[in-house]
């Protein structure tokens, strides 16, 4: 499959790509924590920034170019933290989802992770227990629950889910 892909790291230069894709996950299946009308150039840019400069981030592009998926985990700043990637978010557009492209962009994560210097040797997340899709895929690439936070997603109807803290130790 990553033959038929570009695979790339990301900077804020790609502020405006980035910006249409997350807004198009938002609105999609499954959605993101921010409603599209809470994505916006100046959160985009700050966390492709950080990335770049102090964490990871990989895109994937189709062979006409679009972006399509990306993936982004930040260092934390106390030093006693400089081995943990975290703020991990994932965008896959809603007309490419099912194609494995999470997985994918993942490995490429982990890859970049582990190459870092110092390297990460642990990875966060978050899920929304309603997103059982997403936990599967998690625990497939060797992800665990480790807590829950009780009620802590409000859903668009007001339902509460609770958020799954998750980790990947490297």
């Amino acid at each position: 499959m990553a033959d038929e892909f570009l695979i790339a790291a990301l900077t804020a230069d790609a502020t405006d790509k980035v910006l249409a894709l997350y807004r198009a996950a938002a609105a999609g299946r499954g959605g993101l924590a921010r409603a599209p009308d809470e994505i916006d150039e100046a959160y985009v840019h700050k966390f492709l920034d950080a990335a770049s400069r102090d964490g990871v981030s990989r895109a994937v592009f189709a062979s006409c170019g679009t972006l399509i998926a990306e993936i982004h985990a930040l260092r934390m700043a106390p030093r006693q933290f400089r081995h943990v990637l975290t703020d991990l978010t994932v965008a896959v557009h809603p007309d490419w989802q099912g194609r494995g492209l999470g997985r994918l962009l993942f490995g490429h994560l982990i890859e970049a992770a582990r190459a870092l210097s110092p390297p990460a040797t642990r990875i966060e997340l978050f899920a929304r227990e309603g997103n059982a899709g997403a936990i599967r895929l998690y625990e497939r690439l060797g992800f665990v629950i480790e807590g829950r936070f009780k009620g802590r997603v409000r859903l668009p109807d007001g339902a509460l889910e609770d958020d799954m803290a998750m980790a990947l130790t490297l």
